[in-house]
């Protein structure tokens, strides 16, 4: 397995190690003890609070959100198709707050994005479809969750997708400068 740093601090790609043959492929998307030693923390003792699955249809854009309090780490992939998956820093006091790490996520590169609690996670799919896991570090609480306008002209996030499919609650987030509830950067 390799790890690959980001702009953000914590908030890193990991490559998974893939073997392959002739038959397909293999590989492990998490291992408790090996993930908590690169300070990936899912959950009580290592083990996620929350699986989840999403399918999504071509330039579908889900995001920005992040919970506060009960704020969520989630680790990342995607199973079929393509997306362009983002995270931002929202942490007030944060050096790199308002600051974002892109990677594209696919089926044929197996490689996900931890994202730290104290983030905001996104993503749009670039294939016609794509179905995408991510593995939590808290459960789902409705009324935790927040939601970051995903064009903030404040955070210039390059999306690949000019036009995106968009959720009646995520087209009208609030900006990050307008956001009423942020969590603390704790240094």
């Amino acid at each position: 397995m390799r790890v690959v740093e980001t702009e953000l601090p914590g908030v890193v790609i990991v490559e998974p190690d893939v073997y392959s043959d002739s038959r397909g492929f293999f590989l492990e998307t998490f291992h408790a003890g090996r993930y908590a030693d690169l300070g990936i923390a899912l959950g009580d003792g290592g083990r996620p609070a929350q699986l989840n699955h999403s399918h999504s249809i071509h330039a579908t854009l889900r995001g920005l959100h992040f919970q506060e309090p009960r704020a969520q780490g989630k680790l990342v992939w995607v199973v079929s198709g393509a997306v362009f998956d983002v995270a931002v820093d929202v942490r007030r006091g944060s050096p790199t707050c308002g600051k974002y790490a892109s990677v594209e996520l696919s089926a044929d590169r197996p490689r996900q994005l931890w994202i730290p609690p104290g983030f905001a996670h996104g993503f749009c799919v670039l294939s016609d479809a794509a179905d995408c896991m991510y593995a939590c570090s808290d459960v789902y609480a409705p009324d935790c969750e927040h939601s970051i306008l995903w064009n903030d002209p404040d955070l210039a996030i390059d999306w690949p997708i000019a036009a995106p499919l968009l959720s009646p609650k995520d087209a009208r987030a609030p900006r990050l400068s307008e956001s009423p509830i942020l969590p603390v950067y704790q240094g």
